[in-house]
């Protein structure tokens, strides 16, 4: 159940900046969170704080790479997106996205990682939240957000237009 609700509070906030960008409200972070995105990124430069419907969420550069931290309302780390290039999602994902979506346009494609360990298990059965992609897909009448996990199993998360 915990998955299932970060899964979906994740989902809401990753593409904030995709879907609505001139509904981004920046704010102050206080110490502890700061010290926390330190803590776990070190070397985080240009980091805008932005609230969530479940917290907050860190944009920020390492290394020339976009990244996003997320944290709940009690300060604790959730996980992070990186973004990445197309070509990084598993060969039968691919294959699907230019099946199903001919025509769209790759706006964005970012990998989540959670923050807890993933037990053996669950690596092997594939929960699918461990390492899953979220692929923002522009056509001409819509735009929608699509999650790739590891298997390669393609699901729309979010639908735009």
């Amino acid at each position: 159940m915990k998955k299932i609700f970060l899964t979906a509070a994740l989902t809401a906030t990753l593409f904030t900046g995709a879907f609505a960008a001139d509904a981004i409200k920046v704010t102050k972070a206080s110490y502890q969170l700061q010290a926390e995105l330190y803590n776990q990124f070190a070397g985080a430069e240009n980091i805008i704080w932005i609230p969530t419907s479940t917290g907050q969420k860190a944009s920020f550069d390492i290394d020339g790479v976009k990244m996003s931290a997320y944290f709940n309302n009690q300060g604790q780390f959730l996980g992070h997106t990186e973004a990445v290039t197309f070509r990084q999602l598993p060969s039968a994902a691919k294959k699907q996205l230019a099946e199903t979506y001919k025509g769209y346009m790759v706006n964005e494609v970012l990998r989540f990682q959670p923050s807890r360990v993933i037990s053996t298990y669950e690596r092997v059965v594939g929960d699918g939240q461990d390492g899953a992609y979220y692929v923002d897909l522009k056509g001409d009448a819509q735009e929608v957000l699509v999650k790739v996990t590891p298997e390669a199993d393609v699901t729309i998360e979010k639908t735009i237009k």
